[in-house]
């Protein structure tokens, strides 16, 4: 009960960050941190995604300092703009043009004015110069030539609008690609201007089409243009009320046959809710040609190609100067969409941009257009709020309820998983549908659940880890506590009876060594050899229990649940046989007498916890089952085996191949067990022994039969193969004595050993 309120609390603790973050989702409450850890998201994916590689559709002509310094500071007169038109869409067949430039006073540098200054001043009355002058006039317009040169050709120039207090407006707009009739009333659906900026008459009236610059209409507090207004709502009275097309919508509609424009709104859930845009679809009289995602300013992400620039590799950049002084050849740039705009620092043409802080507005405008041709338009949809909040509640839930049942490692691993699979799905649908949603509150609420689950467990339950530590870290091996500490509150000191394989380990030869070396010196090798033992316990999830002089006692299965402890007991015992042995050939290099090593195990249900006195206590196990074991130990000279074990190891550890070497009576047990010694693991142990052995099975059939003489013919051969085997001369001496004695009906084959 104590647990279950701990993974509560837990729980609740872990809930705290998901209430916040469902609450923020919701619009409940709001966080000043959400925003630009979302613009940051944004930003950073879009610079991941960006193709990065050169639309050969849409070229620069760029106003860069080169051409300024050749051509003159800006405003160039018209008469050069004229020409610059006339080489893009005469000599070089450009398919549009458009320039994101304004047009807004009348060209002052133009010759007809000071000429008609004249003709108002000193020769006001000369009939001859009037009449020149009305002869020369249209050539010196330069206003003139620039607007023939935009006539009949798909250009397109730019307008910005104005919001002020009191309206301003200066020279004309075109007319409106939507009427206000085109929306429902009560709402705006796109930004709302009062005032304006146009180019003056002559040009408004010759160039095709017009759109607006706004590029950072929608623009975030940080001031980096990540959307553009595809609309705007223009309701002052210098013109047309009504919504009027950006620049770079006007230029692909120019592309595009100048499909028409409408508005596509949302199905209304309920009849009383708001009307929602959800795209400008640009259409054509015989189909959709496309379909464009904007939110309810009427704006779109502007779907960046690259780092932006001349050098940025997204779009050609040809200098203005080049194209004005023919070094282009002709018709290198036919058919291509050809924007002309500044990227020379002192025309403040350059922006600040998710893929770079001074961005070309220009190539803004380009990119939308490159997009709208690709079809390639990221966007917000009208569901993101309710993937947001099914995004917070399944893995809030999750990292709630999973991290506060789970050991740590894996609830680390939890938290990774549930990371990995939001952030891995939000990126899945932007790379492949477009889609973009939600992320930084999913994002923060998952640090802070893990933030507040880890310290709670940490701070909390540490407390009761560090406590196990200190209880069971002097028994149990250091990966087992670890596995315990995960979960502290399934272990404590208290008795239970559990099944479990307890082993005692007793040195031979011990005591004519401890004769033969002074007391510092035993003492080293005591520790020496029973560090070395204690490993290879530890190595297998052993418990060492306790150390009795030249004896080492130890159990598997306990604290920690292991249900093959059978075959790791035994697994150890070779093992530590093995070391023994190894240590005996320093022993003999040295001089030494030789040690070996008597090893008793069994398997059994027997009491595991904490015993003892008041004055000390220790973690330990009680029973006969151990009882046997430590009496197996003991036997093992007498058979010449170095590990015994009985039946119900054997049993238990079906890995191995064993020899069965007898049925015994031990002191304390009132039945006769069969006893075992490994003889090797199932694939290692060769024909030749598992020929021996199925021999050996009949000796003992005979010995148990009383069959003497057939016992000693099966055994012959073992004795001549083995001349030293300690069991096999034995059993000989046992057959040879009982062909002696009459036999005994009684007798069920089994060895009464009455020492400890």
């Amino acid at each position: 009960m104590k647990a279950l309120r701990r993974h509560w609390l837990r729980i609740l603790i872990t809930l705290i960050p998901v209430a916040m973050a469902l609450a923020h989702a919701t619009g409940a409450w709001r966080s000043p941190f959400v925003e630009p850890f979302d613009n940051f998201i944004y930003d950073k994916r879009l610079r991941l995604s960006m193709p990065r590689t050169l639309d050969p559709r849409i070229v620069i002509v760029d106003i860069d300092d080169p051409s300024l310094q050749q051509l003159g500071q800006w405003p160039w007169s018209r008469d050069k703009l004229a020409r610059l038109t006339d080489e893009l869409m005469g000599r070089q067949q450009a398919a549009v043009l458009g320039y994101d430039v304004l047009f807004v006073e009348a060209d002052g540098s133009s010759g007809l004015a000071t000429l008609r200054g004249l003709a108002e001043g000193p020769l006001r009355h000369d009939p001859a110069f009037a009449a020149e002058l009305e002869r020369i006039a249209p050539s010196l317009d330069y206003d003139a030539t620039f607007a023939q040169s935009l006539a009949e050709r798909r250009v397109s120039l730019g307008y910005y609008f104005t919001q002020t207090a009191q309206p301003h407006a200066k020279g004309v707009l075109p007319a409106p690609v939507l009427s206000t009739e085109a929306f429902p009333r009560g709402q705006a659906y796109a930004t709302r201007w009062n005032g304006f900026a146009g180019s003056i008459a002559p040009l408004a009236a010759a160039a095709p089409a017009s759109g607006f610059i706004n590029v950072l209409i929608g623009v975030s507090e940080d001031g980096v243009v990540r959307a553009a207004p595809l609309l705007a709502r223009y309701d002052g009275d210098a013109a047309t009320p009504g919504f009027y097309e950006s620049l770079a919508l006007a230029i692909y509609r120019q592309a595009r046959g100048m499909p028409a424009v409408r508005p596509s709104f949302a199905p209304r859930s309920l009849p009383s809710a708001p009307i929602l845009l959800e795209a400008v679809v640009l259409s054509s009289s015989t189909a959709v040609q496309l379909r464009v995602p904007v939110d309810q300013s009427a704006s779109l992400l502007v779907p960046y190609r690259g780092r932006g620039g001349p050098r940025g590799g997204s779009f050609r950049y040809v200098a203005a100067a080049d194209v004005l002084t023919g070094k282009l050849a002709p018709t290198e740039l036919k058919g291509k969409i050809v924007l002309v705009g500044a990227t020379a620092p002192g025309l403040q043409d350059l922006r600040a941009t998710p893929v770079g802080a001074t961005f070309p507005g220009v190539e803004v405008h380009a990119n939308i257009i490159s997009g709208l041709l690709d079809g390639r338009l990221p966007f917000v949809p009208d569901y993101a709020p309710g993937y947001d909040v099914l995004v917070l509640l399944v893995a809030g839930l999750t990292l709630a309820f999973g991290m506060s049942l789970l050991p740590a490692s894996r609830a680390v691993l939890l938290g990774a998983a549930v990371g990995t699979v939001v952030i891995g799905l939000n990126a899945a649908l932007f790379a492949s549908f477009g889609l973009v949603l939600p992320l930084a509150v999913a994002l923060m609420m998952l640090a802070m659940a893990f933030v507040l689950n880890m310290s709670w467990g940490y701070f909390v339950e540490a407390r009761a880890r560090r406590g196990l530590a200190r209880l069971f870290g002097t028994y149990v091996p250091p990966q087992l506590v670890d596995e315990m500490l995960e979960r502290p509150e399934r272990y404590s000191m208290r008795a239970e009876s559990k099944e479990l394989t307890v082993m005692f380990c007793d040195m031979r030869g011990f005591t004519q060594l401890s004769e033969t070396m002074a007391p510092a010196e035993l003492q080293a090798f005591l520790n020496a050899v029973f560090s070395r033992l204690t490993d290879i316990i530890n190595a297998h999830r052993g418990t060492v229990d306790k150390y009795m002089g030249d004896c080492v006692m130890a159990f598997w299965g306990a604290p920690v649940d292991t249900p093959d402890h059978a075959t790791l007991a035994v697994q150890a015992a070779v093992e530590m046989a093995a070391a023994v042995r190894e240590l005996n050939l320093t022993h003999r290099e040295a001089g030494r007498p030789e040690i070996s090593v008597g090893i008793g195990l069994n398997t059994g249900v027997m009491s595991v916890g904490d015993m003892g006195s008041a004055v000390r206590r220790s973690y330990t196990v009680v029973g006969d089952a151990v009882n046997l074991a430590a009496r197996l130990e003991s036997l093992g000279t007498h058979y010449g085996a170095q590990i015994l074990v009985a039946e119900s190891t054997r049993r238990a550890a079906p890995l191995y191949v064993w020899q069965e070497l007898d049925r015994v009576y031990v002191r304390g047990k009132a039945r006769a067990v069969a006893i075992f010694t490994p003889v090797g693991r199932s694939g290692d142990v060769g024909v030749a022994q598992l020929a021996q052995l199925e021999r050996w099975a009949l000796v003992l059939s005979a010995y148990r039969a009383q069959q003497w003489a057939e016992g000693r013919t099966l055994l012959a051969p073992l004795l001549a193969g083995d001349t030293k085997k300690v069991l096999y001369h034995l059993y000989a001496k046992r057959l040879a004595s009982m062909a002696l004695q009459p036999k005994d009906p009684d007798w069920d084959g089994a060895i009464r050993f009455d020492t400890k």
